[in-house]
């Protein structure tokens, strides 16, 4: 056995950079909030001081949600450069925000950084730079304090112990103005590293695309014309998969040129998501030479300086860790879409963690003041519009599932889990997106696949025998479907249960021609024939009114109202449809108030579309009712028959189906040469 010796030399040490004080590439007004704050700390109530009650509970959430924001705010014009503020004489104020506040629970649990050097730059007399931290539950305390003398820059370095943050909380930095105006021209958090690991990885962007040509080329541009993040790039590849290129769009020269030979565009037919993500892991794997491959939407607007602390935070975790980033709302800029999600086990269905929220406007309520965001978040998987895969990781456990799109992301998040390689969603590293609820995937033809690929997840890494809930949770948003006239989602969801128990081994072949075969099934149906304009519908028309001048599409019905109209509603579906209900609508509703138990009160309906583009028209139709009744209820009942079954023969079949030899098969048409012709 080899012995260390007693006095071994100590390993060299050099200085890395973590993370750097960044402002606004565009000086974007909405998105100041994120990187600079005006604004006082107003701490929301301590959950465990809220207690049990279920009342109180919802008063202190709906609190929590309000915004404390006073309307202060600093003006664009004192971003002097990416890295420089100026403040104000007599102003104050914080980078404890999300880009420029330090996440010290995150480096404290997953990395080997165990104390940090805050060093800040500025110029101007009679200047503070305060330091704080916080702890898990929100609580701030002042950790050190300097003061400028004169107007010459000043350099001020903090050394900081990540120790007390096992649970959570962040460090941050504000800065006072004195009696003339103060620039702070740059902030920078290092930290002493092994020389081994002073040298920072490299990445493969692999970003798929169908018909957004103008998108991808302007996020293409973005990336290329980041200077600082130019050496982190081994490759950047597109997967176009569409009728409408990139190549024809007016911003391609642009985004052309600032790659150069570092861009890669691979044309294939359209295998979704999961087969353009699949593509760039393959090539990536292939070629070798990157250290991580990061999974990219196309539609996103990127924080260049993300991508860079996802490769930092990879370079220096203690074991190889997908990185992934945070989703903003492109539409609310300043509005953090999800904090971290996790697959809740016995629903087996993807959720922001329990102790969080969703949708949350850093414009309303500040970082320091929401007690939230101070308690780590640990997470089961990051979604693929941002996460940095090691590329030792998709050696190991394989690439995606061939799942088209939806639970592809999580599903793999939760197969590295397995394998030992957690996923951190590090704040500070994000995108701005168009958020889910915006979209109406739970009733288009993306229900077929939510439905397919969620039974395929569960069935390959479900804890509980059966599923948990799985199953009588899908047969009852059936059933909720099915009373809302909703047949064409039904039917979907139907076909999706009949693929998954066609076997793992069918996954592959359905990859190129499913989305087409649903789409033409949801055809069929009234409601999923689409009308972008109202006049095209018929107008609404009822031979009685409404009983008593109620319609049902305002109120909210209480627990015991819907247990009882959850009873009822099925047994109405029997029922002979009213006069005139098939010629002519008895209402019409938004999206937003076509609920389940209002619809289920109809034989008709026009009903909008979340994304407020078109309308579709619902018609009641007893015997398909009774039809897709009886077909839901024995194929439910087959999957709780035959669970353990199927789960045995999906989790044998993983490596097989994930490995780089299956893609490479599927992705064969688009590989493989053309012959010449013979002369």
């Amino acid at each position: 056995m080899t012995q260390t010796p007693r006095h071994a030399a100590p390993a060299a040490m050099a200085t890395r950079l973590l993370q750097r004080q960044i402002l606004p590439l565009d000086r974007d007004f909405d998105v100041l909030p994120l990187y600079v704050d005006p604004e006082e700390i107003k701490l929301d109530t301590d959950r465990h001081t809220v207690g049990g009650s279920r009342a109180a509970k919802d008063l202190n959430n709906a609190a929590i949600r309000q915004s404390i924001s006073t309307g202060a705010s600093i003006h664009p014009d004192q971003i002097e450069s990416r890295t420089a503020l100026r403040v104000k004489s007599g102003d104050r104020l914080s980078f404890g925000t999300y880009f420029n506040a330090f996440p010290a629970s995150y480096w404290r649990r997953w990395t080997i950084v165990d104390e940090v050097t805050l060093t800040v730059e500025l110029e101007g007399r009679g200047a503070s730079v305060i330091v704080y931290k916080s702890m898990a539950a929100g609580h701030s305390q002042r950790v050190a304090a300097e003061a400028t003398t004169d107007d010459r820059s000043t350099t001020f370095r903090f050394p900081l112990t990540l120790k007390p943050f096992i649970d959570g909380g962040w460090y941050w930095y504000d800065v006072v103005a004195g009696d003339e105006d103060v620039v702070i021209s740059s902030a920078e958090w290092t930290a002493e590293v092994p020389a081994a690991r002073v040298a920072h990885g490299t990445v493969d962007i692999a970003i798929t695309t169908m018909n957004r040509p103008d998108y991808v080329a302007k996020l293409l541009a973005q990336i290329g014309e980041t200077q600082e993040l130019r050496p982190y790039l081994d490759s950047v590849m597109v997967m176009e998969q569409g009728t409408q290129l990139m190549r024809d769009s007016e911003f391609f020269p642009a985004a052309e040129k600032s790659l150069g030979d570092v861009l890669r565009v691979i044309e294939q037919g359209n295998l979704g998501g999961s087969g353009g993500y699949a593509r760039g892991q393959l090539e990536s794997v292939k070629k070798g030479t990157a250290t991580y491959a990061l999974m990219m939407d196309d539609d996103v607007v990127c924080e260049p300086e993300g991508i860079i602390r996802q490769v930092t935070f990879g370079d220096l975790a203690k074991r190889p860790t997908i990185v992934g980033g945070h989703m903003f709302s492109i539409y609310n800029r300043s509005q953090l879409h999800s904090f971290g999600e996790i697959v809740q086990p016995w629903r087996f269905w993807w959720q922001t963690r329990l102790d969080g929220f969703s949708n949350w406007d850093f414009g309303d309520r500040n970082l320091r003041s929401a007690r939230w965001l101070h308690k780590r978040a640990d997470v089961d998987f990051n979604g693929w519009f941002s996460c940095l895969i090691p590329r030792q990781v998709l050696e190991e456990i394989g690439l995606s599932l061939p799942l088209f799109l939806k639970w592809d992301d999580s599903e793999f998040g939760l197969r590295a889990k397995e394998a030992g390689f957690p996923t951190v969603s590090l704040p500070g590293a994000a995108v701005w997106h168009i958020p889910w609820t915006d979209k109406n995937d739970g009733l288009d033809w993306q229900s077929y696949f939510h439905q397919r690929n969620r039974f395929v997840a569960a069935l390959l890494h479900s804890q509980y025998e059966r599923g948990g809930r799985m199953v009588r949770e899908s047969l009852n948003h059936q059933i909720k479907h099915l009373v809302s006239m909703q047949y064409a989602t039904v039917e979907m969801r139907h076909r999706a249960l009949e693929d998954v128990l066609a076997g793992p081994y069918a996954l592959h072949a359905m990859l190129a021609t499913k989305r087409g075969e649903v789409n033409a099934l949801a055809q069929q149906f009234s409601d999923m024939q689409l009308k972008p304009d109202r006049d095209q519908l018929p107008p609404v028309r009822r031979k009685k009114p409404p009983r008593k001048g109620r319609d049902n599409a305002i109120e909210i019905p209480g627990r015991l109202s819907l247990l009882v109209a959850a009873g009822l509603a099925p047994i109405r579906q029997l029922r002979a449809a009213r006069p005139m209900a098939q010629d002519y609508p008895e209402i019409e509703l938004t999206a937003m108030d076509a609920a389940w138990y209002r619809l289920a009160h109809y034989d008709s309906a026009v009903v909008s579309m979340n994304d407020g583009t078109s309308a579709a028209l619902y018609r009641r139709d007893p015997e398909r009712f009774r039809d897709l009744l009886r077909k839901t209820l024995e194929i439910h009942e087959r999957f709780r028959r035959e669970w353990p079954r199927l789960a045995a023969e999906y989790r044998a079949a993983l490596g097989d189906i994930t490995s780089p030899e299956a893609w490479e098969e599927t992705f064969r048409p688009w590989t493989e040469s053309v012959a010449e012709p013979e002369e």
